[in-house]
């Protein structure tokens, strides 16, 4: 019965002193709920993306094998499903076209892909949003993907027109779709979405072979593999079998366009929800175990009166462990509610650029119990060195006050002997240097909040220096027009003569294998001209970098992945004409935000082919006055396949890649600014509990309340002078860690930190110090002189 009195008496003192602190347990709990709530949100984006994808996958059976040829009888289909390993198959005939959307001046392009008779695919079977699919004789009737709909508000019945293989004909919409083939619609020759000048489009396989001339046969094969078979297998079997037709190396899920970026995307989503949460838990959990330590040491006095009580060791131990352990729990939950609801509202951004019918919103259970031990666990950990201290220590020994300091001059006094402080400055010279543990945990604090806020920002500027690099350094052309197939050189004379064409240069571009030991790497070479003058490659220093005359360069991305080093020689396997096999030196590795790529001299590209000169894109400076005569006029062109716009590059970036980016980013930011004032609030609350007798002392001794305002204050403007620049390269280290964990195919983040994100990670630390500074103020107004001064001679 004694000991269940005890324990009473314990919670209610526990749950008085939660109230009187709860301006600290508040804080506390904040910078607890801005980790929980990083973490939370990551893992919710990440593990609610994964199985949507895997749902809608397996749902509309995504094809595991695809392979691309010139033209297929369609009996052929009857040896493709004797292949072992082959589940399902579908030939189908696929194809480049040209649209003339109305009210949209700017050239349109589309892939086409056609449906069997009976309408639905069995494999990459279609998600109707609206509508329904073209019906077999009807010519005219397509289906479109949802992201080119929505870009030019298109609605059933509505009819425009299409130039497919050099002809044009009028097309009706009778259905709006997603398809898991084209989850990420990408024009041809481009690294991101533009989803008003290029989408994808379905009719009827009669109607599409009737326009591009494949009656009886296919020009594009999808599989799905039975259990237990490789895709290794079944697309060496298809591509033996394939070759004569002029089919190009088939392809495994892993190669295919759209799932590799989305994969990537998956895996960053994943490197944030383990890089971002331990960061933020870590520097967290730091600043807990600092300001739970100096809040038991401000009890010394309570200790003492409960061991004269009859309070055991392991009581005492167990009441501050609750204390602890009831504000991580605050935390924690916060952070819970606040990571959840950030995490949906994340993923619902996320669903505008992947184009998922619906996002299934999901997260392991076991995942916010191991955090939520985690948290705990940690956060114990961090305050029980304090909390030993605190119950081992003898009440006699508790029941004296602490024994003078022994105080000496100090390096910092002599060194700043010289210069005439205010007495209130020279107290607070001497109370940060006689005291320089507890002065540097103080400062790392500072400096740790600095870092935090640091981290969230500094992406806004690598996305700037991406976007400058890209489109304003490398990309100076105003139009890319891709061929549909590789042309002589001489056409850029026919191109540079017409109206509104101010200057073009030609390039090459073929798909290919790199080969080097064990490792492969299925990309693209890239031919540019010797002086090249519109796309060029750019090292780290943004200098333009000159070609090598023979041999490779590549992406120092790609060179690490084949883990090869200039001077080695890769095999390059080609995927288009012959497919030959060449050996290329590698002449030099640079570097590049977006993307992976191989680069050679287009004189060179086509002597290794065995080709004339040989191009199949032209990059064009244009006329402004005159760009939609010249848009007209090569999208009427049966030639080429697509055209890209510099400037619609641009604000896809922006409106896609850039905008999940950085809404991500927004959020780790405003979490991080949490963290500060967390840090900033408690740091200056402790030191008020800690030096209220001596302030107290000053107030009796005559000093203004100004002057110990100054005194209290004075000493945190001090330790924001030095933190901030200590948590400024804290946060260039961490940073770091960020970008190199952060590298995909699809993009890497540059580590640039520009003075405006070193100012803003200040100021919100400032801002901090100086809300929290008004609430010490005011405290230090209403201090009791009699209370504080009361003492145990």
């Amino acid at each position: 019965m004694a000991g269940n009195a005890l324990n009473t008496v314990l919670n209610t003192k526990l749950r008085r002193e939660l109230w009187q602190m709860r301006g600290q347990v508040l804080a506390i709990a904040l910078v607890i709920a801005g980790g929980v709530a990083v973490c939370v949100m990551s893992l919710v984006n990440y593990s609610s993306l994964l199985a949507t994808r895997a749902q809608y996958y397996d749902q509309h059976q995504f094809a595991e094998v695809f392979s691309s040829l010139k033209r297929a009888p369609r009996h052929i289909l009857q040896d493709i499903e004797k292949l072992p390993g082959v589940a399902r198959y579908e030939g189908r005939v696929e194809g480049g076209a040209k649209l003339e959307i109305p009210g949209f001046t700017d050239p349109v392009s589309a892939r086409m892909v056609s449906i069997p008779p009976d309408g639905q695919p069995d494999i990459n079977r279609l998600f109707i949003r609206e509508g329904r699919l073209p019906a077999p004789g009807r010519n005219q009737e397509v289906a479109v993907i949802g992201s080119f709909a929505e870009a030019h508000d298109l609605s059933l019945g509505d009819q425009f027109n299409g130039i497919i293989n050099g002809r044009r004909q009028a097309l009706v919409l009778t259905g709006i779709v997603e398809s898991p083939e084209f989850i990420y619609v990408i024009p041809p020759g481009a690294m991101l979405p533009d989803y008003q000048r290029y989408g994808v489009l379905w009719m009827s396989r009669e109607a599409l072979e009737a326009a591009m001339d494949m009656r009886g046969a296919f020009n594009s094969l999808v599989v799905t593999l039975k259990p237990g078979y490789s895709v290794a297998s079944v697309a060496d079997a298809l591509d033996r079998l394939l070759a004569r037709y002029g089919a190009t190396e088939a392809y495994g899920r892993d190669d295919q366009f759209s799932h590799r970026f989305l994969s990537d995307e998956l895996n960053q989503l994943k490197t944030m929800a383990t890089v971002f949460p331990l960061i933020f838990m870590g520097v967290a959990m730091f600043l807990l175990n600092v300001v739970i330590s100096r809040l038991i040491s401000t009890q010394r006095d309570i200790i003492a009166v409960l061991k004269a009580f009859g309070y055991g060791n392991r009581q005492i131990a167990w009441h501050y462990s609750k204390l602890v352990i009831v504000i991580a729990v605050i935390g924690l939950v916060l952070g819970l509610a606040l990571g959840l609801w950030l995490g949906r509202a994340l993923g619902e951004l996320y669903m505008d650029f992947y184009r998922f019918p619906g996002l299934l919103f999901r997260i392991n259970p076991l995942w916010l119990v191991l955090l939520a031990a985690l948290t705990i666990t940690v956060a114990w950990l961090g305050a029980w060195r304090a909390i030993r201290q605190a119950a081992a220590l003898p009440p006699a020994e508790a029941m004296r006050p602490e024994g003078p300091a022994r105080y000496r001059v100090t390096g910092a006094e002599k060194l700043l002997s010289g210069v005439r402080f205010s007495q209130p400055s020279r107290m607070i010279v001497r109370q940060l240097s006689r005291r320089p543990a507890r002065t540097l945990l103080s400062m790392s604090g500072i400096a740790m909040a600095t870092a935090i806020v640091m981290v969230g920002n500094f992406q806004f500027d690598s996305v700037s220096l991406m976007v400058h690099t890209q489109f304003a350094r490398v990309q100076q052309q105003d139009l890319a027009t891709t061929f549909i197939d590789p042309v002589n050189s001489a056409a850029l004379y026919g191109l540079q003569r017409q109206p509104g064409i101010r200057y073009v240069e030609g390039r090459r571009t073929v798909p290919a294998r790199l080969k080097f030991g064990h490792r492969e790497w299925r990309s693209a070479v890239t031919g540019i001209p010797a002086d090249a003058r519109l796309q060029f490659v750019v090292d780290s220093n943004l200098e333009r970098v000159t070609l090598p005359g023979e041999g490779l360069l590549l992406t120092d991305y790609l060179a690490r992945e084949l883990g090869a080093k200039p001077g080695d020689t890769l095999e390059l396997e080609l995927l288009e004409g012959d497919r030959r096999t060449v050996k290329v030196p590698l002449a030099g590795v640079t570097s590049e935000f977006l993307g992976v790529g191989a680069y050679m001299n287009l004189s060179a590209l086509n002597r290794v082919l065995g080709d004339g000169p040989l191009i199949n894109q032209a990059m064009i400076n244009l006329d402004p006055s005159k760009a939609a005569d010249v848009y007209d006029s090569l999208r009427d062109s049966p030639g080429v396949l697509g055209l890209s716009i510099r400037q619609a590059m641009l604000d896809s970036f922006y409106d896609t890649l850039a905008r999940t980016f950085l809404t991500f980013t927004f959020f780790n930011s405003l979490m991080g600014g949490i963290i500060a004032f967390g840090v900033v609030y408690n740091t200056i609350r402790i030191s008020l509990a800690e030096k209220g007798r001596e302030l107290a002392s000053l107030r009796v001794l005559g000093y203004t309340h100004n002057e110990v305002a100054h005194i209290l204050l004075g000493e945190v403007a001090l330790l924001l002078l030095l933190g901030v620049p200590l948590g400024w390269l804290i946060g260039q280290g961490l940073a770091l860690l960020i970008v190199t964990a952060m590298q995909t195919e699809l993009y890497r983040v540059p580590l640039t930190i520009t003075s405006q994100t070193l100012g803003i990670s200040a100021l919100v630390v400032v801002v901090s110090a100086l809300a929290s500074g008004v609430i010490a103020w005011w405290r230090l107004k209403a201090l009791d002189l009699v209370a504080v001064l009361k003492t145990r001679e």
